[in-house]
């Protein structure tokens, strides 16, 4: 597996990377692709793509931070799941960020009638099999509930979470609806 990193310019010019992010997320919870590689351009995100040979297992944008890192988006080909594909790009993740905690947002597995519960359950247990632990932190954005998980020493506390979504809406701002 080879891992690289992106500008937004080489992200625009590969399609396959903006159908793997719009299938992988649901629209509540994505940003726009467009405003996305702009976000990319303009804030210190890391966007990276992984293959193997031509092949594309997976993309990754992580908002590294001092303290911690915010794997923001991850996402891995619906064909590939089960594979142990995430489980690889997972740990070379784990690896770039060595010596500094790393913060995700999920979708709760315990939002009442969420129409993917099953999938939002082994989600939550391969980020738990992989050392992550449920931090209690959470919001919800519109219908769906996200929540915080954590690996490190460190803590993650609701104003942590405000930290980061405060330093993205100095560059983005989600459209009202």
């Amino acid at each position: 597996m080879t891992e690289h990193l992106l500008t937004p310019a080489h992200a625009a010019a590969r399609p396959e990377l903006r159908r793997l992010y719009e299938s992988a997320f649901p629209r509540e919870e994505r940003i726009p692709w467009e405003d996305l590689l702009r976000l990319v351009r303009e804030m210190p995100l890391e966007f990276a793509e992984y293959r193997d040979g031509a092949e594309l297992l997976g993309i990754t944008i992580v908002y590294p931070r001092p303290r911690l890192s915010w794997f923001w988006y991850f996402a891995v080909p619906e064909e590939k799941r089960g594979r142990g594909v995430g489980q690889r790009i997972l740990s070379a993740l784990l690896a770039r960020y060595e010596g500094r905690s790393a913060v995700l947002d999920m979708e709760d597995p315990a939002q009442p009638d969420a129409p993917n519960a099953a999938q939002r359950r082994r989600r939550r247990d391969f980020y738990l099999r992989n050392g992550f632990r449920e931090t209690g932190v959470g919001k919800t954005f519109g219908p769906v509930s996200m929540t915080m998980m954590l690996k490190g020493e460190d803590t993650f506390t609701m104003s942590d979470y405000d930290t980061l979504l405060s330093e993205l809406r100095r560059f983005w701002k989600p459209p009202t609806t």
